[in-house]
């Protein structure tokens, strides 16, 4: 009988353990199982560490356009210190494209004409810009599908760059030869240069590069960055901002407009690039 009993009590004591350690293989194969979900989720979830990031990118500005590069450091959670290289040009409001005279009728029936111009125009102004700024997070991506919100605020050198605007007109000296002319060659000139009847198409963006004039100025804005980019190694941003250039010289754009040294200007941008962490 003592047998019997030892031989249940042993059964018992047998049992236990081995649901004890079913119930451990158990929850550790569910750990196991869900680490990789939790890590992912993680993963989602943070915000964005990586070290480094490169985009490329190009704006529309209520005074012109412009395309830029931008090298950006993260110097901690929150903040990305960035240099930028832009390349852009400046547009006057007062600009009216106009078509070319019409030069003929080919065999087939097409109409074909000069070159258009822009009446009135004097330079062609460009920008060639550098600098370096800040972005600092004010709006973290709550998952994959969210949107990360940086402010950010930049300065920099600028190298303006104004390039004569020709045209052809017909030689007033003879009322028949055709003459590539810019603003400012003579009195004589000058006239037939804002004679509507006596222009008759853009002299091409190829003239005028062996007289390009150098203004030196500085340049700053401020805005806000919105990057929707599913995964945070993917730069995928729009900004929005403000842009203020000042020059070291009175910028003429157009004959009948007051020339000036002062530019401000809202912009909206698009820019695609990616991120990484440096190797150790």
């Amino acid at each position: 009988m003592k047998k019997l009993h030892l031989f249940l009590l042993l059964l018992v004591v047998a049992g236990g353990l081995k649901a004890q350690d079913n119930t451990s293989s158990g929850e550790h194969r569910e750990q196991k199982k869900s680490k990789p979900v939790n890590s992912f989720k993680a993963q989602e979830e943070l915000e964005n560490v990586y070290e480094r990031e490169f985009s490329v990118g190009a704006r529309l500005n209520s005074d012109g356009w412009s395309g830029f590069l931008e090298k950006g450091y993260r110097s901690s959670r929150t903040k990305v210190t960035f240099f930028q290289f832009e390349f852009a040009e400046k547009k006057d409001p007062k600009e009216d494209k106009k078509s070319g005279a019409i030069k003929g009728v080919d065999q087939y029936g097409f109409v074909y004409s000069e070159k258009p111009y822009i009446y009135g125009k004097q330079n062609n102004f460009y920008q060639v810009k550098i600098g370096i700024g800040q972005q600092r997070l004010i709006g973290g991506k709550a998952n994959k599908n969210g949107v990360l919100v940086n402010a950010f605020y930049y300065g920099g050198l600028s190298i303006g760059l104004l390039k004569p605007y020709y045209v052809n007109v017909i030689d007033p000296n003879d009322g028949v030869t055709v003459r590539t002319i810019k603003y400012g060659e003579s009195v004589q000139y000058n006239q037939a240069f804002l004679d509507r009847d006596k222009i008759i198409g853009g002299g091409g963006f190829g003239k005028g590069w062996g007289e390009v004039t150098v203004a030196p100025g500085v340049h700053g804005k401020t805005g806000l960055r919105f990057d929707w980019a599913r995964f945070n190694e993917v730069v995928s941003a729009l900004e929005v901002g403000v842009n203020a250039e000042y020059y070291v010289k009175d910028i003429p754009i157009m004959v009948n407009s007051d020339p000036k040294k002062f530019f401000f200007n809202a912009y909206i941008a698009l820019q695609f690039g990616k991120r990484w962490n440096k190797k150790k």
